[in-house]
């Protein structure tokens, strides 16, 4: 099977956003967005604010509610997790991935960070990026202290 037919096989029953639908999705809490890409390309890039960064190697333990390597939002096999990689091709094979574990809900973005930075949307630039959520680490962001997640 070439690389093409399975991404073609991996994107069946995914109902995909548009950069403009995941930013709502996140903005309205029905969401939450995760940012795949490697250090090198959200340090040349930037990051979508809010995002969860899970590199990825560790997605699925990261992600699966029955994992005891999970992050703590990772609570419910309900979320719609939104994966967000640099042009839109492996968040397809993560999405379908995620589903096969019984996340229903994982899709991704068309075009990934490329499409988003394309749309205007909202990119932080921070001369340290985000370093990826490890099991049991607090919040969305890795950046933000205690006070700042109360908040949000």
């Amino acid at each position: 099977m070439s690389i093409d037919t399975l991404l073609a096989r991996a994107r069946t029953g995914l109902r995909r956003l548009s950069p403009a639908e995941a930013c709502a999705a996140a903005s309205r809490g029905t969401g939450l967005i995760v940012d795949t890409r490697p250090e090198f390309q959200r340090r040349s890039g930037g990051e979508v604010p809010g995002a969860i960064v899970i590199e990825r190697n560790h997605l699925e333990w990261r992600l699966d509610p029955r994992c005891d390597a999970r992050i703590p939002e990772a609570i419910s096999a309900d979320i719609r997790w939104i994966i967000l990689c640099d042009e839109g091709y492996s968040s397809s094979l993560a999405a379908s991935s995620l589903r096969q574990i019984g996340l229903a809900n994982a899709t991704d973005v068309i075009g990934g960070f490329q499409a988003w930075t394309a749309a205007g949307l909202q990119v932080s630039r921070l001369a340290a990026p985000a370093r990826p959520r490890g099991p049991g680490e607090p919040g969305i962001d890795a950046r933000l202290t205690s006070a700042e997640h109360a908040s949000r």
